[in-house]
């Protein structure tokens, strides 16, 4: 019996010791995300990150020519009536770098940033498998609309069809089509006791004064 229980000892270390394997026909992912956040005034920032996991076709664990180094990212917004403006810029590990290509389209409802960035000479510093969310690479900056209803949620959802990792070149691409890419949405949930900024008591004073003024001439 002692000999059996040593056996099953050693055999329980060995397995303690072997790698955990994705479950069959699990593919590894990396992952996109847009952060859920708390308004409380007009102006929100919104962080966006993508984390690098390791055994995907692009990452750092990966040899030179199958790094992270561009990214399409589209976010939708809604309703877009809440929103009087938005920007959607680099951040977080990329400040620094200078990309070969940047373009950051809108339109009503919907914001995208691409970014293109020499390996040789401008390679994203992803720290491989890093907690969720992995490493900030832009930030969304939302200006509310006055007329936000406090205690509403602005959803932000990451465009699948427009959402995309690839290497400098576009060769490798990692979508959720092919399934190599996850993505998170994210939310701006409005306080309830959200602060809308409102003229001082002197400024309105100034403007009645203002438009008392301009009735009188109007009526010379």
């Amino acid at each position: 019996m002692k000999l059996m229980f040593r056996v099953f000892a050693v055999l329980f270390f060995v397995c303690s010791l072997a790698p955990v394997m994705p479950a069959e026909g699990q593919v590894p992912q990396d992952v996109v995300t847009v952060a859920t956040v708390t308004a409380t005034g007009l102006s929100v920032d919104v962080p966006v990150s993508i984390r690098d996991v390791s055994g995907t076709p692009l990452g750092i664990d990966q040899p030179p020519g199958s790094r992270i180094q561009s990214y399409s990212i589209k976010v939708n917004y809604s309703p877009a009536s809440s929103v009087s403006s938005v920007t959607f810029t680099r951040a977080g590990i990329t400040t620094t770098l200078t990309p070969t290509f940047e373009s950051s389209p809108a339109s009503a409802g919907s914001v995208s940033l691409l970014d293109t960035f020499q390996e040789s000479t401008n390679l994203i510093p992803f720290t491989s498998n890093a907690a969720a969310p992995g490493n900030q690479v832009a930030h969304l900056t939302f200006q509310l609309a006055p007329s936000v209803t406090p205690g509403s949620t602005i959803t932000l959802t990451l465009d699948p069809a427009l959402t995309q990792l690839t290497d400098e070149g576009g060769v490798t691409k990692e979508t959720t089509t092919l399934g190599n890419l996850a993505l998170v949405n994210g939310a701006i949930n409005v306080s309830a006791a959200l602060q809308v900024p409102t003229l001082g008591t002197w400024m309105l004073i100034a403007l009645a004064a203002a438009l008392a003024a301009i009735a009188i001439r109007m009526t010379l």
